[in-house]
């Protein structure tokens, strides 16, 4: 007769505050929707800081550029410590560290330190590969698509609360934007310090499994470090396209944008080199058969990853404008409308999650949401001011559940990839969904909307068709435990 541990886990489970694994969920997710709502809580307020401040829309715009910039390559570095010192140690960092932007922020007095606090505060969304890495180690293979996707769905719920809850506190509370900032951050910072005390890495007694220290992903073959090289490049070099914008802004010299591409150009060299020297002696060696991995599979969840969060990231950039622009309404009544996006997370992350658990392989899940993605990607193109309202929000509502949903199945599949370097895959997967997020924000500044929309959409069928091709389906998907290799269990037991 099934236990309770033998169950595949589902919707009331969540109640079940007996189970640890169930208070390290909620707990970790909470300090996920704090990040988040700190990293968007200046998208809602967007006209109203630009009123206040006398700011061009255009210069707003670069301002949520920079809103995901540094987590490009932040969720890469994040993944790799996360992995080596764990979840809980890395998670309270980033929310006690990333409240000092904020603050600055808040209380900024001329574009330049809006524009600098704002660039080093799109670190903060970082916290999402922390929380996944927390989420894979408490649950098993079987469970771990709806866990991440309950996880990732309410923390995302941070984005659109911001969009409900900052206009209130800044034009009917505080009657003040920054004091909203500053609070926000405040909030973050006092919840970094508690869960520092309130969990631990994985179930008591469980030994986590810390890969070696080590300054690049590790890989299986001579291929896939060229592989990983490859995709490696786009993780830092994105950051040339904010350079780009804000010299084409005139907020940056030619001269110093000139050094900052060089900084950009060494450094990608840099990392580039350190994947090889990393991994040349291990290859060298010879990498055990039950060691091996596909690199590919990451590449793979990175352009899910761009077509579904990375669409959801410039979306909820620029949703909240988009409506009060395009209906004529309030700042408050967009912000709202606009935050069904977003609020969706929960459910539709989690139910991705869920089907992935559920369908015969959870590249075939993932695949339908991709092209779900594309689809009504398009119909929101067709979206313009004679619309009804109603309409308008319904294909809103339709898009954020393939969307936010394809983010779910997305993440059924990292913890899968590799056990013991979870944090970093999950850092490049993430951290190419806001190289999406900044490819589409820059593209938003020479589009109309409808254009915008439809930009979107193309992503997600160039995505479907290379992952329809290229994916393949993780071995032990749906295992009771998770499988280790010959290097795992040395590992384990004090070698390698």
């Amino acid at each position: 007769m099934a236990t309770e541990k033998d169950k595949v886990m589902s919707w009331g489970d969540l109640l079940k505050f007996g189970r640890p694994e169930i208070v390290a969920l909620h707990k970790t997710w909470f300090a996920f929707f704090l990040t988040f709502f700190v990293w968007f809580n200046m998208a809602p307020l967007m006209t109203t800081i630009a009123q206040d401040t006398g700011f061009t829309m255009q210069q707003m715009k670069i301002l949520a550029i920079c809103n995901v910039a540094l987590t490009v390559p932040g969720r890469v570095l994040i993944g790799m410590i996360s992995d080596r010192i764990g979840p809980r140690k890395t998670f309270t960092f980033v929310m006690v560290v990333m409240a000092i932007p904020c603050f600055f922020f808040a209380f900024g007095t001329d574009y330049m330190q809006l524009l600098v606090s704002r660039l080093v505060l799109s670190m903060v969304g970082t916290g999402f590969v922390v929380g996944i890495h927390m989420t894979s180690l408490w649950f098993k293979p079987r469970d771990i698509g709806f866990a991440q996707g309950v996880e990732a769905g309410l923390g995302n719920w941070g984005s659109s609360i911001a969009a409900i809850l900052m206009p209130i506190l800044a034009l009917n509370v505080f009657d003040s934007w920054r004091v909203a900032m500053a609070v926000s951050g405040g909030v973050m910072l006092l919840y970094g310090i508690y869960y520092w005390f309130a969990i631990t890495d994985g179930p008591p007694g469980v030994k986590h499994l810390k890969p070696k220290k080590a300054p690049a992903i590790e890989v299986s073959s001579f291929a896939d470090m060229i592989n990983a090289i490859i995709w490696t490049i786009p993780v830092i070099g994105v950051l040339a396209i904010l350079v780009w914008k804000i010299n084409g802004m005139k907020f940056m010299s030619d001269e110093a944008a000139t050094i900052f591409y060089i900084i950009i150009v060494v450094v990608v060299v840099y990392q580039c080199a350190q994947i090889v020297r990393y991994n040349m002696p291990i290859l060298k060696k010879g990498v055990p058969a039950d060691d091996r991995y596909r690199f590919t599979n990451v590449a793979c969840l990175c352009m899910c990853y761009v077509a579904t969060f990375g669409a959801e990231l410039g979306v909820i950039s620029m949703l909240p404008t988009f409506f009060q622009k395009t209906f004529n309404m309030t700042p408050q009544m967009a912000g709202l409308i606009a935050s069904v996006f977003a609020m969706l997370n929960f459910f539709s992350r989690a139910l991705g999650g869920w089907i992935s658990d559920r369908m015969p392989t959870r590249r075939m899940a993932m695949l339908i949401y991709v092209a779900g993605c594309a689809v009504t990607f398009g119909l929101m193109g067709l979206i313009n001011s004679s619309w009804p309202v109603w309409m308008a929000v319904a294909v809103t509502l339709l898009c954020a559940i393939f969307v936010t949903g394809g983010c779910g199945t997305t993440y059924a599949i990292v913890p899968l990839i590799k056990r013991r370097i979870t944090g970093n895959v999950s850092g490049y997967v993430g951290a190419y969904g806001n190289v999406g997020a900044t490819i589409y924000l820059t593209g938003y500044t020479f589009m109309t909307d409808s254009q915008f929309f439809w930009f979107l959409g193309a992503s997600g069928v160039v995505t479907f068709l290379f992952c329809l091709f290229f994916l393949k389906e993780p071995e032990g998907a749906f295992a009771a435990e998770y499988q280790l290799s010959s290097v795992d269990k040395a590992m384990m037991e004090g070698g390698h």
